[in-house]
């Protein structure tokens, strides 16, 4: 399978990378500083680009079969600015698949309907401005044509890779505090091949 990784210099999108190439999948990366891309390995294709302009991500995304975005919101709107350029170009591309990490803060509250975590009680980030950007990536998904699954986990600590952690369809599991970066790659490299969450967020922790 050829794989596109966005984000993967990141925390999250560096471990995607890692269980897609020991997987022997194809995989590019399309980063900003190329450089910072330390993997020698014949199935891993580097292209440098800007996720804010159309043409790079055009160019990015020839030949692919799906599409991870591990794009974290870094103090900017890079992240809300870039998915509609994403969208349309896989959209063009007939690419369908893409899963992307996004926060628990916009999954469902479960103290008050109808509402988001970030946007209730529930949310103990003092600040929303990532999550109204994760927020403005989920609307933008759901209008799409585009098979999504956007995992959210909560407190992401560097930790390892346990490989026993809970799910939940559009919520967060119950009492869930933590999940390590290694499970959050796992779990949402896993999803290429998945077909239980399309257009579902997933909350993720132990």
């Amino acid at each position: 399978m050829n794989i596109l990784v966005l984000g993967a210099t990141g925390r999250v999108g560096s471990q995607i990378v890692t269980f897609a190439l020991h997987d022997t999948h194809h995989v590019t990366v399309f980063v900003r500083t190329p450089e910072k891309i330390q993997i020698n390995n014949e199935n891993l294709t580097t292209i440098q680009g800007n996720v804010l302009n159309k043409d790079d991500i055009v160019r990015a995304m020839h030949g692919i079969d799906v599409v991870i975005s591990a794009l974290n919101t870094g103090g900017t709107t890079t992240l809300s600015e870039s998915m509609p350029l994403i969208i349309e170009a896989m959209e063009n591309e007939g690419i369908k698949r893409i899963i992307t990490i996004g926060t628990a803060g916009i999954l469902q509250s479960r103290t008050t309907p109808n509402s988001l975590r970030y946007q209730s009680s529930e949310s103990k980030q003092k600040s929303t401005r990532a999550a109204k950007e994760h927020h403005k990536v989920y609307d933008m998904l759901k209008r799409s044509t585009l098979e999504w699954t956007i995992v959210c986990p909560t407190y992401l600590p560097a930790g390892k890779r346990v490989g026993i952690y809970r799910i939940d369809r559009n919520f967060l599991p119950e009492g869930g505090a933590e999940i390590s970066v290694p499970d959050t790659a796992e779990f949402t490299f896993k999803q290429i091949n998945a077909t239980d969450y399309i257009k579902s967020r997933v909350g993720i922790a132990y």
